[in-house]
């Protein structure tokens, strides 16, 4: 029989077309994620369609059997799989601390991220923390006249914060603003209390922190969590209405970020009175208002020698509360924190007797469960104050310079015009942005009752990151006036302050490397701490369910993160259409990218990954970074999509996607894995470099972000939102504002002037005798020429620096009155006649 001709080409091309079809269906599956079973379907349809032959069918029948038989598939595979892992240690160890933080909380939107396909509706649709008309009533009466009665540069340099401004923070209830009003406190959310500290932290750092820390981790949080009714009814009251002052203590000289290495120590003894008593011994450093404190938190590790509460000789971290009047407490001393006036401070016990009962947080059957209480507070501080200190400080930043870049001419322009001070201007407004979409993120969980400690650490290290290098630029742009000190200089006391933020509540740098890929890794995980869990309980059901998601979870990613690479994001889908939405589309390929490689990572290394620390800090920043660009996202759609704003949202975003991109080629270039490590250095990196996520912002976008900055009134109002605006004479903003908008209002008859120079129409001079020459030659009226010179005398006002007699800045000789050093008025100038120096006798 002959050949039909052709037949042997169609055969061909139908094979190739159904190649090609079974090829997108299996692609297709993985990027959704698809069931097992549907698997299995399209696996029998696929062998039905190409005709295989009987032991093709036969191998793929026995192995959808095994899989999809839970109890065969347990068995068969899972438990030899579970056996390797044991005999390998390719499981990470955790110890009991890591254990309680990593169960301590929730975890939230991280979670998402983590997964390779992130929710993006849901990430969106959480609820604003909205403040309640009792809170705001509070924040602009209570907290403004807090910041009006609060001299900055006087504290600071007397080192005292005045007896009139610590009573008012007491008679007025900041020190209990999360205690319940049931007693005695303000009873407010967390949002609330964010919006407090950050308004308190823009007028001075110190005064904050004496309101921050109360209403952080310490007696009042641990008391209203955990307490029993009589120490509530017994204490709460009181540190509301500040007749106790706390202080928890925590560091020591040896264990600082490691707070689990503490050597503090109570142990347990039976009185004379058949009463079971605790003997403590404690040597305590860098406690906030130890030396003025009258109620004491104490974290110790607690011993039971004589097995008086039946549970053994060693209980664990414990937390109890020590009135600093009892024998044995010693306070009084302080340390120096950079000069920033605040009592932080060292405190120790020796020999100090408690009765158990009343003095552990809880009672005797809390006994033990300190480190879990610890872990499950320490989201105030890292999710609440932190942020909102920093906050608090890239708003004012953003303030005080777009002020000062209007008002200072250097070469007869202002200076916001040259783009040498463009480019920190436009970070300087990038970063107060995305710095406040991320705090309002966090208070989104919080103030839903949601405690997630990697979203929390994820904050508090990236906020007071960003506030560091916002504060480092400020001062550049502010020049002399910016390292000038004195009362005029609103910024140079939170830059030597800066470091306290970056150290306190657990050191960044460990907060980075240790706490938000590393805690996150096993949290935020879908399967990972599950698997961890099943294996330490030799529960084979548990890892059967864990493994097995885990292996169609890394299938998922792998397929997603190759597609996603290749199309840019464009396969994914995006919740909001409009100028955003290729963002939320390279979110989800960041993601999807992420999370196959911290699997790879995970899996190649083991217990390794926690000792690489480098890797894991760029971990880190990859998954800190997606959570900011959600953050940014979300606040321009709460702010109901300000159009102004896009320039704020373009540069925060390419900031973001830039920032994610170095991550990922730093973990490129120095994950040594055996036989891989040539292909992620070489092919990898060479592809994440060619198709890359995002470049720097370009010089354009800087352009618009500075000029929107300088320009606009409405962006400069909503970057600089919350903070504390003095309006009283003499005040350093007060002064900048005024002379801004004078400036402002005047540049149409400064334009008049330069287009006269130019046009050759008066003399080529500047400053007052431009003026002068203006209306000389017409070129301006009298009127015009009124409020011309009265703009020049605000300018120069504005720009002067403080200056002292000697004998005023030599310390111990500093005079609180310093009404009579003022600034040469501008007739003095330009009449060429100096002030001579006034009497100090």
């Amino acid at each position: 029989m002959e050949s039909v001709p052709g037949l042997g080409w169609m055969l061909g091309e139908m094979w190739m077309w159904m190649a090609l079809g079974s090829a997108l269906v299996l692609a297709t599956l993985g990027f959704l994620g698809g069931p097992l079973w549907l698997w299995t379907a399209v696996g029998f349809a696929i062998l039905h369609g190409f005709a295989a032959p009987m032991y093709a069918w036969a191998v793929f029948a026995v192995v959808a059997v095994i899989f999809n038989i839970p109890i065969l598939r347990q068995f068969l595979v899972s438990m030899p799989v579970m056996q390797t892992f044991k005999a390998l240690e390719l499981m990470p160890k955790i110890s009991p601390t890591e254990r309680t933080a990593l169960e301590a909380g929730v975890v939230w939107m991280e979670a998402e991220l983590f997964s390779g396909k992130p929710d993006m509706k849901k990430m969106l649709s959480q609820p604003p923390a909205k403040l309640t008309a009792e809170e705001q009533s509070f924040l602009d009466n209570e907290v403004d006249e807090l910041c009006r009665l609060v001299d900055d540069y006087e504290i600071f340099k007397t080192k005292e914060l005045p007896s009139e401004v610590f009573e008012y923070i007491k008679k007025k209830g900041f020190l209990g603003l999360i205690i319940p009003k049931e007693f005695g406190g303000l009873g407010f959310s967390p949002a609330a209390n964010s919006a407090i500290v950050q308004k308190i932290s823009s007028r001075s750092i110190g005064v904050a922190i004496y309101v921050m820390v109360p209403n952080s981790l310490g007696p009042a949080e641990l008391l209203s969590l955990y307490g029993t009714e009589e120490q509530k009814t017994r204490y709460l009251p009181r540190l509301a209405r500040g007749d106790e002052i706390p202080c928890f203590g925590l560091t020591e000289p040896l264990a600082g970020s490691d707070a689990a290495s503490i050597s503090s120590e109570g142990v347990l003894f039976k009185g004379d009175d058949g009463q079971i008593y605790i003997k403590l011994n404690w040597r305590k450093r860098w406690i906030t208002l130890a030396s003025i404190s009258t109620l004491i938190g104490l974290a110790f590790k607690l011993r039971d020698p004589d097995n008086l509460l039946g549970r053994g000789e060693d209980l664990g971290i414990t937390a109890a509360l020590i009135p600093s009047n009892l024998k044995g407490v010693m306070i009084g001393k302080r340390h120096d924190p950079l000069g920033i006036p605040f009592h932080n401070c060292p405190t120790e016990g020796q020999d100090v007797v408690v009765k158990a009962e009343d003095a552990i947080i809880g009672g005797l059957k809390r006994a033990g469960e300190g480190w879990t209480m610890l872990m499950e507070c320490l989201g105030a501080g890292r999710g609440i104050s932190l942020p909102a200190q920093a906050a608090g400080g890239t708003k004012l930043c953003a303030r005080v310079t777009s002020n000062h870049s209007t008002i200072r001419k250097q070469f007869g322009l202002p200076i916001g015009k040259f783009e040498g001070i463009e480019e920190p201007l436009a970070r300087i407004a990038g970063h107060s942005y995305l710095v406040e979409a991320m705090r309002r993120y966090v208070l989104s969980a919080l103030n839903q009752h949601i405690s997630p400690p990697v979203v929390t650490a994820i904050a508090k290290y990236n906020a007071t990151e960003i506030g560091r290098k916002t504060i480092n630029d400020a001062m550049d742009v502010m020049g002399g006036a910016g390292i000038s000190l004195g009362p005029r200089n609103t910024i140079a006391i939170g830059y030597i302050g800066t470091p306290i933020s970056i150290t306190v509540e657990g050191a960044n740098i460990l907060t980075r490397t240790l706490m938000i890929f590393g805690q996150g890794a096993l949290r935020a995980h879908p399967y990972a701490f599950k698997e961890v869990n099943a294996m330490e309980r030799g529960d084979l059901k548990a890892f059967d369910r864990a493994f097995w998601g885990h292996i169609g979870h890394i299938i998922r990613n792998t397929v997603r993160a190759k597609l996603l690479s290749l199309t840019r994001g464009h396969l994914s889908g995006s919740p909001v259409s409009g100028p955003t939405r290729r963002y939320w589309q390279k979110l989800a390929w960041c993601s999807a990218s992420f999370a196959i490689l911290a699997d790879l990572a995970m899996g190649l290394l083991g217990g390794q990954l926690k000792v690489k620390e480098k890797l894991t800090g760029r971990f880190a920043d990859i998954l800190s970074w997606m959570f900011i660009g959600a953050s940014v996202l979300k606040r321009w759609e709460d702010d109901g999509r300000p159009k102004e704003d896009l320039p704020l949202v373009h540069y925060s975003m390419s900031l973001t996607f830039h920032t994610i991109q170095e991550a990922f080629d730093g973990i490129y270039s120095n994950l040594d894995v055996p036989i891989l490590s040539w292909i992620f250095r070489g092919p990898v990196r060479w592809w994440g470099r060619v198709n890359m996520v995002a470049g720097q912002p370009r010089d354009r976008l800087t352009h618009k972000v500075a000029q929107a900055m300088l320009n606009d009134a409405g962006v400069r109002d909503r970057l600089s939102k919350g903070i504390y605006m003095p309006t009283a004479a003499g005040e350093s903003i007060a002064r900048l504002e005024k002379a801004y908008q004078m400036v402002k209002q005047a540049e149409a008859i400064d334009k008049k002037i330069r287009d006269a120079i130019k046009a050759k129409k008066m003399p080529k001079v500047k400053g007052p005798k431009a003026i002068e020459e203006a209306l000389k030659a017409n070129v301006i009226n009298n009127q015009e020429f009124a409020s011309l010179s009265e703009t020049e005398k605000l300018r120069l006002d504005a720009i002067e620096v403080d200056e002292f007699y000697e004998r005023e800045y030599v310390p111990g000789q500093y005079q609180a009155n310093r009404s009579a050093v003022k600034p040469f008025e501008t007739g003095a100038w330009s009449s060429g006649q100096r002030p001579q120096p006034r009497d100090m006798n």
